[in-house]
């Protein structure tokens, strides 16, 4: 084979993960590919004018907010990427909850002025949030040491770092275990009385997922990220993360091929041997990196490589397997939205257009993800909304704006078909996040709405899950994605996953890719 297709790694996906494992790669001296079968990098870090009727009103199609790349900042940083033109900016406030009524509560990066914000409703439920914050806060300080590195290895340091934060909280295990081992909605409900305050904290951690299910107290820990670490956006869009890791790549020598869809992961004799793309060509590596959907990536490898007992384990890892996932629409404007009525109730003078703005109540939060089990929409509005163009308005042309309306959650499989209802939807989703932005509907250009089938088949990710595989705390660290194959390699040697299907999940942090370089790089060196 040439030495024009050999490589020391190939990696499949050019996702922002895929991206920073072959950066890191590169950095360490190998020779490598990064293989996107789209015309363009990014994946679910991206950004685009993917509406036909406003060609200049930049779309973020998946990702916008980067609250985990601020929890977890070390891949730009080591990377290098504000040389390459990635700059962040930072929201405050980043969320704001709105209720039916028009009454606003402000989560803050500060938790007293959250907590001001709760004593407007509530008193005592401002010291129960404080009170709260504590239990948060130790159980983050045990857990982000160990989020940022490889399970698989001793890890000292992390270790040591998360045991001197147990010791330090000692006192407090009993109330912090239980609170992450309960549903999320019955400590929210055993703990606060006002309806405003109890809709506000449902609506937040509704984003991780139904929170009646138990062990959900571990969501607790977006309070504990939205006060430590704040939130941030990418200048330009999501797509400039992306870029900036490319550029780096480029820099380091390394390659990117698009328009490259792969068909086989080659593997034989019981080690990977590289890859071959659907137009025939043959990329030979020493290892590869499947930057994908883990069911995808070993439905890719050399049919009889892997066992049934594996592949099946991973085709039935849970991928939004509680029947729900957001929908998404997008809405090109040709004039500014705003909040005013809702800015108006609060008479502090705060603008709310910067922020994102999270629209329901607990039993609409409940509602939708009950609703979405059984193949229905709920018609309680339970959604996210926000105005990227507010934060960075080069997004579109000047004095207009671009809406991001996410229901977080729909039915993977509603019962007539997305095709039957997707318009319908997408209309009702616009007719109720307009009774809070106003000027939504008179302003609107195009719309584009993107439900799970429509990710699932533009991405490549099994039911559009875009954490590739459900979090849970039996499926973190060496138990992600499933049970043996969340450690150095999978059965074939010299194959790693390498995407949001492996520790720590999911989130725009680079941290699935930069564990997957250190792996690929401790097999190299055997």
């Amino acid at each position: 084979m040439s030495g024009a297709n050999s490589y020391d790694v190939a990696i499949v996906g050019g996702g922002h993960n895929g991206l920073a494992a072959a950066c890191y790669l590169a950095e360490a001296g190998k020779r490598v590919v990064v293989i996107e079968a789209r015309e363009k990098i990014g994946g679910m870090a991206s950004s685009g004018y993917l509406i036909p009727e406003a060609p200049r009103h930049l779309i973020n199609p998946c990702a916008l907010d980067l609250m985990s790349l601020r929890v977890h900042p070390m891949m730009p940083q080591e990377l290098q990427l504000e040389r390459h033109g990635f700059r962040q900016v930072e929201m405050s406030p980043g969320y704001v909850y709105v209720h039916p009524d028009g009454n606003s509560l402000v989560f803050w990066r500060e938790p007293e002025k959250t907590a001001a914000e709760i004593r407007r409703f509530s008193s005592r439920d401002a010291e129960e949030f404080l009170a709260l914050m504590k239990l948060v806060d130790a159980f983050i300080d045990m857990a982000i040491p160990m989020m940022r590195v490889d399970p698989a290895q001793r890890n000292l340091g992390a270790k040591w770092q998360a045991l001197k934060a147990v010791l330090r909280n000692r006192h407090l295990k009993p109330e912090i275990m239980a609170l992450i081992g309960s549903p999320a909605y019955t400590s929210i409900m055993e703990r606060f009385e006002h309806p405003v305050v109890q809709s506000a904290l449902c609506c937040l951690l509704g984003a991780a997922g139904p929170i009646a299910n138990d062990a959900t107290g571990i969501y607790f820990a977006l309070l504990g990220f939205i006060h430590r670490f704040g939130l941030g956006r990418a200048v330009g869009g999501t797509q400039a993360l992306s870029d900036a890791l490319a550029a780096r790549l480029r820099e380091l020598g390394g390659e990117i091929l698009v328009s490259a869809p792969v068909a086989e992961i080659i593997a034989g004799d019981g080690r990977a041997k590289g890859v071959r793309l659907k137009d025939g060509r043959v990329l030979s590596a020493k290892a590869v990196v499947a930057s994908i959907h883990p069911k995808m990536a070993l439905e890719m490898v050399t049919p009889g490589a892997l066992d049934r007992r594996t592949l099946t384990r991973v085709a039935l890892a849970p991928a939004n397997g509680h029947g729900a996932s957001p929908l998404k629409v997008d809405v090109a404007l040709s004039s500014q939205v705003n909040y005013r009525r809702i800015e108006a109730l609060r008479a502090d003078g705060l603008s709310l257009r910067k922020s994102v703005l999270l629209i329901g109540t607990s039993d609409a939060v409940l509602d939708n993800f009950r609703c979405a089990a059984r193949g229905e929409v709920s018609k309680l509005p339970y959604m996210w909304i926000t105005v990227p163009t507010a934060v960075d308005p080069g997004q579109a042309p000047e004095g207009q704006d671009v809406a991001y309306l996410y229901p977080v959650a729909t039915p993977v499989e509603p019962r007539e078909g997305w095709d039957a209802i997707r318009d319908r939807v997408g209309q009702t989703v616009i007719d109720q996040a307009a009774e809070y932005m106003q000027g939504l509907k008179e302003f609107e250009i195009g719309r584009r709405v993107e439900a799970a089938p429509d990710l699932e088949k533009r991405l490549n990710v099994h039911r559009g899950c875009v954490v590739h595989v459900d979090t849970s705390t039996t499926r973190s660290a060496m138990m992600r994605p499933a049970a043996g194959l969340g450690g150095d390699s999978l059965p074939v040697a010299g194959l790693f996953l390498g995407g949001a299907g492996i520790h720590p999940g999911g989130g725009v942090n680079g941290l699935p890719g930069r564990i997957a370089a250190s792996r690929v790089n401790r097999f190299l060196a055997r």
